[in-house]
This record gives structure tokens, C-alpha cells and sequence, in this order.
């Protein structure tokens, strides 16, 4: 994407003063171009994923099985933001963080495109660790270009920053998926590579652009803490070096043993994480108050991911094997559906922020919790269309694209009321003291609703049975209608927060 360069005058001192980015420091786009070839390269293999481990030519894996290593994957991802932030303000600072795990991320797509099942799974869990390094860093840059809070160019950078996401997204199963899926998989990881690639070429070209303070630690372990930290990992790392070396030599072993911890591990912490900061007995009465009241949007948004996330892997496998993917007659790879979901928010996302100012000026602009429950009853209703689809091909015939594509819109429509409604009441409601970890801790909802699907795959339930399917859309709508009716007692616990 060409870049608009343009001379304008702006706030002395501020990062590439010089040169503007659509009206923003110019660091922007180096962190545009970072988040859109991260992206890429994340999606594009994300994509893959789920159909290399069902193929014949890949990994051969039952459905089930291929269901639970996606979703404990991705629940990875999230979880790892909160470790990701830690080494950012502790050890390395955001700068150094994000180059050296663009290249932890490079390293395993490159991994993931050597022909063995063998390193498989090391990909996979290099590309985890890099996103999570990456993804809690990243945005702390863009938001230390701008002047504090109140600069008025801040909401728009993060728009923008926002479309490099999505146009990433976008474009990845398009050329990722087609050549992964027409030509080789491998050569398809391999392109994820290169894309990530090229955003750390452009990242530590363009860096000297970004914010002097992005290379600052701004809480630096003492020499104390380090050895501490160090004596930690380094019990912990034997204890499961020694685990598993039991279970190997012993026989025993199953994907199952690195499964079953990794899922169990994606449900507990979330609530440990909740617990300790709703029990803090330094927070005050108002601060607590909030937290009782968070806990409601959280549980509702592990929900919501839970089924939201299965766009990746239940539709995705249940696409490349009963539904018929073309358009007037024209066939197309099963992963491009995954571009209909980036193609579709950057359409809707404009409409919506118009849609709720008009409604705000009028007096009108539904609630916080009303957005919530009304994206979760959205995500149960699109479970509910997917009964369609599944009963077409429980009769022998493949399902129409469009059963998905609008199944995908429904989707989208409620991501729109729970996500940037989520992440919003996240900064609204965090306790001071809790206020640079609390967006860890929205993420650690996809980490929870991932992690369930996993548990499920993992416990042998047919994600694509019928009774599963309108049972899991069943849960969104009572959750949704459960937060409505509850609207009161979670408007009065959010105290003066609207």
C-alpha cells in the first residue's frame, strides 16, 4: 500500500515532525506496515492451519483432533500477550521486543515450511510466543507518538493502525491460502515467512521514526528480580523436561500429554488473573465494584469468542469437505473465506461509528451492556444458520457458499458490538493500579473461550454435530439475554462508567 507522505506542521519534537502519515507522525507507518505484514503472515498461516492438519497431503488428522491444536493455538496467542507485555516493560522495552519477535515469528513460519510433522508443532509454538510478544508491544508504540491521551490525532491513529490489520488479514488467504492449498502447503507457510519478513526489514529501517520513549524500559528488573525470575523459569523448564522425558521414555506418550495442559492451562489462568485483582484489598470500594462488574462482560466475551473463533476451524473443515465453494460456477481455495470476515469489517466498521454518533446525538446510542448482549445473541444466531448448511449435507448434497458468507456476516455484525465495545468499557473499568494489564486481560477472554473449544475437541464432542452446533448457539443467546435482563445490576456495580 503506497504511503501518503505529506509536509505538515505538527507538534515539535513529535516523531517524524518533518513528514505525516495521513495527517499522523510519521512513525505510524512503520508500525502500519509492521502490524499489516504481521498479520499477514499470522492469518495466512491461520488459515492453513486447520485444513493442512485434516488433508491427506498434510498431516492426515481427524477433525476433532485438528479443532483442538487450532483453538489451543490461538488461545496461545492471547495468553502469551501477557507475558508479551511484561518483557516489554520489564526487560527489553517495546522497541527491541517487537523486532526481536517479528524474527521469533519468521523463524517459525520457516519452521513450519520444513516437510516434517516432527518440527511442525515447534512452528506452531514459535510463531505463539513471537504473536504474544509482539501483538502487547506493538500497540503501546502507536500510542506513544502522540502527545498523551488528549492529542486529538490519537483515536484516528489507532483507525488507521486498525486497517493495517485488516488489510493484512485480508490479503493473506488470498495468497497464502491459494498457494498453500493449489500448490504446497509448505511453500504457503514459507510465504508467511517472507511476509513477516518484511515487515522486520521495514520495521528496523523505519525505526528511527517511532518515539525515543519506545526504546526506554520503563520498570527494569532489579538485579534481585532477575536472578529470581531466572531460578523460576529455570525450575519450571526441568520440571517439564524431566515430565515429559518420563512419559516419552515411558512409553505413554500422546499429543494428548502437551494438549490437555495447554487447554486446562487457557481456562485457569483467566480466572486466576480475574480473581487476584477482584480480591486486591487495595482497591477501593468503587474500584472492586467495577471489576464484579467486568467479570460479567468477560465471561460474556469468552462466549462469544468461543463460538466466534470456530469461523476458523469448525466452519473452515466443515467448508473443504461439504461445501460446495464456488460462485457462478467459478471455484475458489476454502481459504478465502477467511478474508470475508477482515473485507467485511473494514466495510461495516465506518457505517457503525456514523450509526452511533447519529444515535448519540439524538439521545439514543444503546448502552455498553445493550452492544454486548446484542453481539452475543448475533454470534448464537449465526450458529443457528449454520444448522442449514449442516443439514443440507447430512442429506448428500454440498452447502451453497453463501450459507457460510452469511455466516461470517452474522459474525461480523456482533464482533463489531462486543470487540471495540470490549476493549473500550476494559480501559474504562480498569483499577489504576491495574491499568497497563488490563488489556492482557481482555485478551485472556479469547484465551478462555478458545480453550473450551479445545477442552471439547479434546473430549471427543463432534463440534460439527447438529445438537453440539444449536447447543453451542443456544448458550450465546441465554448468555446475551442474560446480561440484558441483568442490565440493571451491572449498570449500578459500574458505578460512574457508561
Amino acid at each position: 500500500m503506497a504511503s501518503s507522505l505529506t509536509k505538515d506542521s505538527v507538534t515539535p519534537g513529535t516523531p517524524g515532525s518533518e513528514k505525516t502519515f495521513f495527517g499522523h507522525p510519521r512513525g505510524l507507518a512503520t508500525l502500519f506496515m509492521t502490524e499489516m505484514w504481521e498479520r499477514f503472515s499470522y492469518y495466512g498461516m491461520r488459515a492453513l492451519l486447520p485444513l493442512y492438519l485434516v488433508a491427506p497431503g498434510g498431516l492426515g488428522l481427524s477433525a476433532g483432533t485438528a479443532t483442538a491444536i487450532y483453538s489451543v493455538y490461538v488461545s496461545l496467542v492471547y495468553l502469551l500477550t501477557m507475558p508479551g507485555g511484561w518483557f516489554g516493560d520489564r526487560v527489553w522495552g517495546p522497541r527491541k521486543t517487537v523486532a526481536v519477535a517479528g524474527g521469533i515469528i519468521m523463524l517459525g513460519h520457516l519452521t513450519l515450511a520444513l516437510p516434517s510433522s516432527g518440527t511442525f508443532y515447534a512452528g506452531l509454538g514459535l510463531v505463539a510466543i513471537g504473536s504474544g510478544l509482539l501483538k502487547a508491544n506493538i500497540s503501546t508504540m502507536v500510542g506513544q507518538l502522540y502527545d498523551g491521551p488528549d492529542d486529538p490525532r490519537r483515536d484516528g491513529g489507532f483507525t488507521v493502525f486498525y486497517m493495517g490489520i485488516n488489510l493484512g488479514a485480508f490479503g493473506a488467504p488470498l495468497i497464502i491460502g491459494t498457494v498453500g492449498e493449489n500448490v504446497n502447503w509448505h511453500l504457503g507457510f514459507a510465504l508467511a515467512a517472507l511476509g513477516m519478513g518484511l515487515g522486520v526489514a521495514q520495521f528496523l529501517l523505519g525505526s528511527r521514526h517511532l518515539a525515543a520513549q519506545s526504546s526506554v524500559v520503563p520498570k527494569p528488573l532489579s538485579a534481585a528480580e532477575k536472578t529470581t525470575t531466572l531460578r523460576k523459569a529455570a525450575f519450571w523448564a526441568v520440571v517439564a523436561a524431566v515430565f515429559y522425558a518420563i512419559v516419552g521414555f515411558t512409553g505413554h506418550y500422546t499429543l494428548n500429554w502437551v494438549l490437555v495442559p495447554l487447554t486446562l492451562l487457557g481456562v485457569i489462568v483467566p480466572v486466576m488473573v480475574l480473581t487476584r485483582i477482584r480480591r486486591d484489598k487495595s482497591l477501593d470500594t468503587a474500584e472492586q465494584s467495577k471489576m464484579s462488574a467486568y467479570i460479567w462482560f468477560f465471561a460474556a466475551a469468552a462466549v462469544f469468542w468461543m463460538i466466534y473463533d470456530q469461523g476458523g476451524s469448525t466452519l473452515s473443515i466443515f467448508a473443504g469437505s461439504s461445501a460446495e465453494n464456488s460462485v457462478l460456477g467459478w471455484e475458489f481455495p476454502v481459504s478465502w473465506y477467511q478474508s470475508v470476515n477482515p473485507v467485511l469489517i473494514m466495510a461495516l466498521a465506518p457505517v457503525f461509528a456514523w450509526f452511533w454518533l447519529a444515535l448519540n446525538r439524538r439521545g439514543k446510542e444503546p448502552s455498553t451492556i445493550v452492544k454486548f448482549a446484542s453481539g452475543l445473541v448475533l454470534v448464537g444466531a449465526s450458529f443457528f444458520l449454520f444448522l442449514a448448511p449442516l443439514s443440507i449435507a447430512d442429506g448428500g448434497h454440498k452447502a451453497a457458499a453463501m450459507w457460510l458468507v452469511a455466516i461470517y456476516f452474522t459474525q461480523t455484525v456482533g464482533e463489531l458490538l462486543v470487540s471495540p465495545v470490549g476493549l473500550s468499557v476494559t480501559t474504562k473499568m480498569a483499577p489504576v493500579k491495574y491499568a497497563s494489564q488490563m488489556m492482557g486481560v481482555w485478551f485472556l477472554a479469547v484465551t478462555a473461550g478458545d480453550a473450551t473449544t479445545g477442552l471439547l475437541s479434546i473430549a471427543g464432542v463432534d463440534l460439527n454435530r447438529m445438537g453440539i452446533v444449536a447447543l453451542e448457539a443456544m448458550l450465546a443467546v441465554v448468555a446475551g439475554a442474560a446480561v440484558w435482563m441483568y442490565r440493571k445490576k451491572v449498570k449500578a456495580l459500574m458505578g460512574d462508567v457508561r
